[in-house]
């Protein structure tokens, strides 16, 4: 018996034996073509089409999140820039497979050198390039395994495409060698409640039948366990599914403090789920899915239609809507078409919005008739805010348009360190943790090569976090949690010991983080975010706040 080390992903516990990812399709070799020109430029045609419309197919099943990525991954498929890539090698006497192997290589290096959403996208264009390739080869694309019996699957990272459909009557558990609490397989896994520990970089070293314990509450994937161990993991599972079927409460600590659970939306649709989750208002609601789909920013009348949706599916409850946050990883070209060799550090999130304030005074305006048509309690926020100034500015406008409520986003170090100040102004702050990690460790949170690095549990966040949380006290102003950080069921209790009084989350958390946090008080909880607080990493964070809470 042997405990292999990553990130959890939730609290689940799962047992089986291993099934390995297949190995991706080996590179086909750069030789010239003995079919025509034309024959090769149909054959490359036809395998994109049929790849962009199966991933677009797949999309539609799974529906959320996995929808957007996939979606997204059919239109990079059938890209015109990528197509002129792959037409040339073809001209140039190449096979259709290297044609296309080598277009999308080259292709993705150059994403990859840009960073940010683009970076993250380029990892995208392998699993692209591998579909179409095994199209051309007539076999089928690497993918997940399919046993003939349920087992935990092994991979190095999982594809949106292999993610989005997994069978969770088959798929039992994830383990993979790569990513980490913010990455397309952390996300999903949370989405799909699938028990996972990512990062584990001995991953490799485990072999298909061998069984397993998968422990996502400890970070820990356990080798040839005992028969005991399978027994106490197995009674473990069902305490938890039994839990999971208590009734909803809302959410609070053993004390009886409460700590309300909000969900983190990107559209109306997804309000229903929701609420039938449990969860008390929204934590964050995205309003880009209005604009990134568009060539123009939408009308007040279209904006309007879908805030008063969100805003009735939540009547008399807190509803925090977050102003457009365009820039670095969310381009927009009527926004902001300016080059920028660094775009996470430029004109992004209210910046972009000060340079075209139009668009924040037709949101605003939207907003608060939608909030006159319904009775939901709306709370404006605004993105990457990171100086009192801009406080001032979006406060101020906010009021113009009657915004009873208007906050900001916590999501750069100097917003937290002058978070005294700014809760002076405004009515509350909302930690953004993804980011927020991002800029204190400077590490692009959508870069694989630094995800490492990208772990809101390092001393550093929490420190800031915790300076955030004071000066919320101080003020008599709420600090809410709404990055993927709140999902966490142990660092949910660390935050609200680092002074949050409300998290936000994907609604599929919501029952691990209230089963949680009813386990602790008040006085637990800043028990154990100081221990997290006194490491240097955040290994050590995570492990002194398991010890302090006796896990």
């Amino acid at each position: 018996m042997s405990e292999l080390r990553g990130v959890g992903i939730g609290l689940g516990v799962a047992q089986g034996p291993i099934a390995r990812m297949a190995e991706p399709l080996p590179a086909p070799k750069d030789e010239a073509s003995t079919r025509t020109l034309d024959e090769e430029t149909t054959r490359v045609k036809d395998a994109v089409a049929a790849v962009a419309r199966e991933l677009e197919q797949r999309g539609a099943q799974a529906g959320g999140a996995a929808r957007d990525v996939l979606e997204a991954q059919a239109m990079m498929a059938e890209d015109p820039s990528l197509e002129a890539e792959v037409a040339s090698r073809l001209q140039a006497g190449k096979t259709g497979e290297f044609a296309v192997y080598d277009a999308f290589a080259s292709f993705r290096d150059t994403l990859s050198a840009m960073g940010g959403y683009l970076g993250e996208r380029a990892a995208d264009l392998d699993d692209v390039a591998q579909r179409v390739i095994a199209h051309l080869r007539g076999v089928p694309a690497p993918g997940v395994p399919e046993p003939g019996h349920p087992f935990v699957l092994v991979a190095k990272d999982l594809a949106p495409a292999d993610t989005a459909l997994l069978d969770l009557d088959m798929v039992l558990a994830l383990v993979t060698s790569e990513g980490g609490p913010t990455s397309h397989t952390a996300i999903l896994a949370r989405e799909k409640s699938i028990v996972a520990v990512v990062g584990v970089t001995e991953a490799a070293a485990l072999a298909d039948g061998q069984t397993v314990i998968v422990d996502a509450a400890k970070g820990v994937v356990t080798t040839d366990p005992s028969d005991d161990e399978l027994a106490q993991a197995q009674n473990r599972a069902d305490e938890r599914k039994s839990a999971a079927s208590a009734p909803i409460t809302p959410g609070a600590l053993s004390d009886g403090t409460a700590i309300p659970l909000l969900a983190n939306l990107g559209k109306p649709e997804g309000a229903a789920q929701a609420v039938e989750l449990g969860a008390e208002g929204v934590g964050l609601f995205r309003t880009e899915f209005l604009f990134l789909s568009s060539s123009q920013a939408p009308t007040v009348a279209q904006q309007r239609e879908a805030y008063t949706k969100l805003l009735q599916a939540f009547p008399g409850q807190k509803v925090v809507v977050r102003a457009l946050d365009a820039g670095a990883d969310k381009p927009l070209a009527f926004l902001n078409d300016a080059h920028e060799e660094n775009p996470a550090l430029g004109l992004r999130g209210l910046r972009a919005l000060r340079a075209s304030e139009d668009i924040l005074r037709e949101q605003l305006t939207a907003l608060a008739e939608a909030d006159a048509a319904t009775d939901a309690d709306l709370w404006v926020m605004a993105p990457m805010v990171s100086t009192v100034e801009e406080t001032e500015y979006f406060v101020s406008i906010a009021r113009e348009y009657g915004v009873k409520t208007a906050g900001v986003m916590v999501e750069v170090p100097s917003s937290a360190l002058l978070a005294d100040h700014v809760l002076k102004i405004a009515d509350f702050a909302s930690i953004g943790t993804n980011d927020l990690t991002q800029y204190t460790l400077a590490a692009d949170r959508l870069l694989g090569s630094v995800s490492s690095f990208q772990d809101p549990w390092h001393p550093a966040v929490l420190r800031l976090i915790h300076e955030t949380g004071k000066a919320g006290q101080a003020n008599g102003k709420p600090v809410g949690i709404c990055g993927e950080a709140a999902a966490d069921p142990l660092l949910a209790v660390v935050l609200v010991g680092l002074g949050a009084t409300s998290l936000s989350m994907a609604p599929t958390a919501l029952a691990d983080v209230r089963a949680t946090l009813l386990n602790h008080s008040l006085d637990d909880a800043r028990r154990i975010a100081e221990a997290a607080l006194t490491a240097t990493d955040a290994a050590s964070a995570r492990a002194a706040a398991q010890q302090a809470a006796g896990i």
